[in-house]
Formats: C-alpha cells, sequence, structure tokens
C-alpha cells in the first residue's frame, strides 16, 4: 500500500528525548515499510526514517526557540498533504481532530488515532459535529467519554522488540519515568518510597508549563532522603534504569490514554504498579505483569508483599505477546485495508463529506463499547 504518515512537527520523529506520539509514530512507519509497504511520512526535517521523509519545516518545534506560532505550521502541513492526497492509498494522521474537516472532504481514505486524553467537554463539540470521521483509540478506556465516533478499532501502541531489554541488575530501587505534571502524581510515588523505605529514581522531564508545578510542589520533595531526580533519559538508557527497579511507580490522577511507560518497563521484566485509571486495567494484568491498586497503602502492600510472587521472565514474555511494534503495525494494516475496501463503495455526501452508503453491523466490546472494525458509518 501506499501510506502517508501525518506527525506532529513538535519533536522530531523519532523524538531526541521524551516524546510518545513521535516515537510510536516512528516505530510504526519503520515497521511498515520494513513489511514492505511505501510509506510517506511528513514530519520535521530532523527527522529520521527509511520511509520517504516530506519535510515541513527544518527542526522540531521544541528545538526551535524562533516558533511562537506552531499552528500556522501544522495547518500549511495540512493544505501540503491534502494537495497530494491523491497519490496515496491511505493517510493517516496523528494530530487529533485537526484534519476532521478538510480530509472529509476529499476522497482519498484517511484515519485518525487519537493519542491523548478526550474526557474534557470541548471534545463532545467536535465529535457531534464529525461523527462519520474514522478513529482509532489506543485503549478502550480512551473512547469511553466518545460513544458517538465513529471508533474503527483499539489498537494499543506496540515497541520495537530489541529496543528495550532486561540487564542483569540488582534490583534494589523503585522507579518513576516519564514526565513531571500534576496528573502523574509524582508526589504520590515519593511517598510510596518512602513508607516502603526505599530509594526512589525519577527519570522525567519538565514541560513548559509544568515548570511552576515542578518548583513548588515536587522540588521541595526532592530533598527527602533516598529521592533522586536524574531528569529526562533516551531510549537508550532506559534498559538500564529499568532493569534495576523493583517496580515502576505509576499512581496516576488522570485519564491515562495508553501509558508507554508501562510496556517500557514490561519490556525490562519490571513490574509496573499503577492506580486504576484509563488504560491502566487494560494493559497491566493484576498479578501477572504487576498490580493495580486504588490508593498508596495498596501500593506500598503490593511492593513490600506480592512483588516477590511475580516471575521477571513471565512479564518479558508478555511483553513480547501483547505489545511489540509488528503487531501494531499488522493491527494498523488491517485497518488501513478495511477503509481502503470501503472507500471504493459508491459514496453519499452528508453536509458536503462524502461518506459509505451503508454500514455493516459492527462487533462489541463487552463494556458496550463498539471494538468492531467498521469501515462505513
Amino acid at each position: 500500500m501506499r501510506i502517508a504518515q501525518i506527525a506532529p512537527l513538535t519533536e522530531a520523529i523519532p523524538p531526541k528525548l521524551y516524546g510518545g506520539t513521535e516515537r510510536v509514530v516512528s516505530w510504526l512507519t519503520e515497521e511498515l515499510v520494513a513489511l514492505g509497504h511505501d510509506v510517506t511520512l511528513f514530519a520535521s526535517g530532523d527527522s529520521r526514517t527509511s520511509a520517504k521523509l516530506e519535510a515541513m519545516w527544518p527542526r522540531a518545534l521544541r528545538m526551535d526557540d524562533k516558533v511562537r506560532d506552531p499552528m500556522a505550521l501544522h495547518v500549511a502541513m495540512l493544505e501540503q498533504v491534502r494537495r497530494r492526497a491523491h497519490e496515496f492509498d491511505l493517510l493517516h494522521f496523528h494530530l487529533d481532530y485537526l484534519p476532521f474537516s478538510m480530509f472529509s472532504r476529499q476522497p482519498t481514505p484517511f484515519v485518525t488515532t487519537m493519542h491523548g486524553r478526550l474526557d474534557l467537554p470541548e471534545h463532545q463539540t467536535v465529535f457531534n459535529e464529525f461523527t462519520h470521521v474514522p478513529v482509532i483509540s489506543i485503549s478502550n478506556a480512551q473512547r469511553t467519554p466518545l460513544l458517538q465516533a465513529r471508533w474503527l478499532k483499539t489498537i494499543y501502541h506496540g515497541l520495537p522488540s530489541a529496543l528495550l531489554e532486561p540487564r542483569a541488575r540488582k534490583r534494589d530501587y523503585l522507579a518513576v519515568l516519564g514526565r513531571i505534571s500534576p496528573e502523574k502524581a509524582v508526589d504520590r510515588a515519593i511517598r510510596i518510597a518512602r513508607r516502603c523505605n526505599l530509594p526512589l529514581k525519577i527519570a522525567a522531564k519538565v514541560d513548559r508549563v509544568d515548570v511552576d508545578y515542578f518548583a513548588h510542589e515536587i522540588r521541595p520533595l526532592l530533598d527527602l532522603p533516598g529521592i533522586e531526580y536524574i531528569g529526562e533519559i533516551s531510549d537508550a538508557d532506559k534498559s538500564e534504569f529499568l532493569s534495576g527497579a523493583r517496580a515502576l511507580l505509576l499512581p496516576i490522577d488522570w485519564p491515562e490514554p495508553f501509558g508507554l511507560v508501562m510496556i517500557e518497563a514490561m519490556a525490562c521484566g519490571t513490574p509496573v504498579i499503577a492506580y486504576p485509571s484509563g488504560s491502566v486495567g487494560e494493559v497491566i494484568e493484576h498479578g501477572l505483569t504487576g498490580f493495580v491498586v486504588n490508593d498508596e497503602a495498596g501500593a506500598v502492600d503490593a511492593i513490600e508483599h506480592q512483588l516477590p510472587s511475580l516471575s521477571h521472565e513471565r512479564i518479558c514474555a508478555r511483553f513480547k505477546e501483547r505489545f511489540t511494534a509488528r503487531r501494531m503495525a499488522d493491527d494498523y494494516v488491517a485497518a488501513y485495508r478495511a477503509l481502503a475496501a470501503g472507500a471504493r463503495r459508491p459514496l453519499r455526501t452528508v453536509n458536503g463529506a462524502a461518506k459509505p452508503t451503508s454500514r455493516p453491523q459492527e462487533g462489541r466490546h463487552q463494556t458496550g463499547m463498539h471494538d468492531g472494525l467498521y469501515v462505513s458509518d
């Protein structure tokens, strides 16, 4: 297939350091090329890929202090993609709802993976307007607030199978990985570690919007005994970091759409102790790859009494069974083919947008959420 991957310009593909969406786009793109597809990646010029790179801006916007209006560059990129849409069998966007309006008015099939939270009231407005636009969720929990959306499928993220692996290390501390923000609740992780009398190592970035939060809420806690703030780390450092941890702590306070750090830990055989928000219960198998707990007391109990029951080798095996990039790519190719086949059916027009003429019966997830792969509305 001739596939266009359209990425955010905020980070390079892959990002130099932190960047969840951009890393997933990179892994997916490389796997699609390996599977023999003709892939074009629309991204920043400092991206690295085996696909055809179409540079929409010389460097990632996070690294370019001169850019003050990133939306202008994303709108310009969308227009360039629209002009070339006829060159592709399918367009795959990673820009949330930005492409909905423009690309509903052209014939090339497209799909958008929703990478972020979807529970804000304003999301209802946009999805009420675009109930016909095909979207993919990254967890079943993510789609719960928007059952009116045209969900094609839930496709869990996946890592390259050899990207991270367990290292022979003594596991003698607890770990936090990712970024520091109110929803990640690193203060809870610090309290859990202190109650367990175990060291805590925090490898995390601080976004500009969270600088004040970090300074006032987290920075004072870093002076407590046993608490070590490492800062942001790259993929090259993660195997060593995660392999030395008894567990990864994820006491989140928000509806996590997926949570890459959970499968990164699994790839290293490291169990995850997480609060039951968003995707956690789908990614973590309680009592097998970690423990889903309700509060700090539950986390302390799991760490002190239940961790020895888990097998690091079995955790690695479950990662390879459920969360590899090849499995992710295979799932996306199935979705692409279904959309491309649907686009060949006669179309009707609704409010200026092309829509298929019929709707096959979709499957349903056991919670009642749409989870079948359908290509018409």
